[in-house]
């Protein structure tokens, strides 16, 4: 089968600090004269060019009739600037595309409107983009408005829209003027919970009816329920084109950041005569350091310290709080009780907690040691490392956070009641 998206050695190069403006001054003029020389020798040379930056290098990839991928990396790893050369509103500057049907785009809020036509007339301008017949577009007019729910402001100019407005209006038109190939970048994240239900729900209908989807998004709940296949960009090519969870699987372990450790040096770490903190860090379930957990999975939470000098009853621990201050938990090494003595040298006290324990959201962690029963603490930090839990199944919009602190996966029993009150068991789920 032919590929519907194929990507040939696809490659962007920016200038970094160069006027967009049509009109440059003399000096700008000038100075740009002096330095192309320089800039042509380091090219040829093969040397770095401190003013360029290659957002795409190399890229190559297909994509075939029906699939529905999801684009995924971090943050400059080059998705959006591929969707918009896919889309055809940047160049690429080497490599080629080619494109086996029509494309809708939804990367920016706004993309592709004229602010100062109405909602009802920039429909008809992005039908005709799509090379739509009047008569297809009119045939779907009244289902984009009502999927809009914009429909007392239909003949107001876009240009006094809300940005939500704008996106609601964006996506309809993309999604309902059937084309071939719809592309949606990280934009639904615009809308209020219900309407980005609503967008998701749309786009997995366009995916059962044949239609391929591209999809960048950061929600990796959204990922996982949508798409058929997954690609891992990072530095502006593709590190992974695999299965979704695979590719997930890697952007999470990947996802290590300074956040998720903290290393204390000799001079100014947390310290008394006899104890000293060296190293706290947060674990996945692969055993990495990572600021990014899968909330199905165990993590720990470790702290590596010396002890300079024999202590009784020592106490190692910490304090969770998520991001609104909320104190969550704390908990400390159980090696103080009965007494006991730890010897000089260097100790590695870990913490782990299973899967399905906090819901999403971002947690901060401060570490602290005493000598109970004492309540003579020896050291005590500030938050110094922080964690986020992501949501892989989602709850409602996949955008919407399960209320509360934790998300446990507990145990129901279902049943049914017989029209005499007899309990009829039925199949247990938890």
């Amino acid at each position: 089968m032919r590929p519907i998206i194929r990507v040939c050695a696809l490659s962007k190069r920016y200038q970094i600090g160069v006027s967009t403006a049509h009109y440059t001054t003399l000096k700008e003029a000038a100075v740009g004269a002096l330095q192309a020389p320089l800039r042509l020798v380091r090219r040829r040379k093969g040397a770095a060019v401190d003013d360029e930056i290659w957002a795409l290098k190399d890229v190559n990839l297909e994509v075939s009739p029906g699939e529905v991928v999801g684009i995924i990396g971090r943050n400059g790893a080059g998705k959006s600037t591929l969707l918009k050369i896919l889309s055809r509103i940047t160049e690429p500057t080497s490599g080629r595309v080619e494109l086996y049907g029509r494309v809708g785009s939804l990367l920016e809020v706004g993309t592709g409107f004229h602010p100062e036509l109405t909602g009802r007339e920039n429909i008809f301008l992005n039908g005709a983009f799509l090379g739509m017949s009047r008569r297809e577009i009119v045939n779907k007019f009244d289902e984009i408005v009502a999927f809009s729910e914009i429909e007392k402001f239909i003949d107001t100019p876009v240009k006094r829209y809300s940005s939500g407005m704008y996106m609601r209006l964006a996506f309809a038109v993309a999604a309902h003027l059937e084309p071939e190939i719809l592309i949606v970048d990280e934009v639904l994240a615009v809308g209020d919970a219900a309407f980005q239900s609503k967008c998701v729900g749309k786009m997995a209908d366009v995916a059962r009816e044949g239609r391929t989807v591209l999809f960048v998004s950061h929600n990796m709940a959204a990922v996982r329920a949508l798409c058929t296949r997954a690609v891992v960009m990072g530095g502006g090519k593709v590190a992974i084109d695999a299965d979704v969870e695979t590719c997930i699987s890697d952007y999470l372990s990947g996802n290590v950041a300074s956040d998720a450790l903290i290393v204390w040096d000799a001079e100014t770490a947390p310290q008394t005569p006899e104890f000293r903190l060296v190293k706290g860090y947060v674990l996945n379930s692969d055993g990495q350091v990572a600021s990014t957990l899968d909330y199905r999975k165990p993590f720990s939470i470790v702290v590596e310290y010396e002890v300079l000098r024999p202590i009784q009853n020592l106490r190692v621990g910490f304090f969770m709080q998520n991001g609104e201050g909320v104190p969550i938990c704390g908990s400390n090494d159980p090696d103080a009780w009965p007494e006991r003595v730890r010897a000089e040298g260097r100790y590695v006290s870990s913490c782990t907690f299973p899967g399905y324990t906090l819901n999403s959201g971002g947690y901060f962690i401060n570490f602290g040691a005493d000598r109970p029963p004492y309540g003579d603490p020896l050291v005590t930090t500030a938050p110094c490392i922080s964690f986020h839990v992501e949501d892989m199944e989602g709850h409602g919009s996949f955008n919407y956070k399960m209320p509360g602190v934790i998300r446990p996966k507990v145990h129901w029993d279902i049943s049914q009641q017989s029209d005499a009150g007899s309990r009829i068991e039925a199949n247990v789920a938890s």
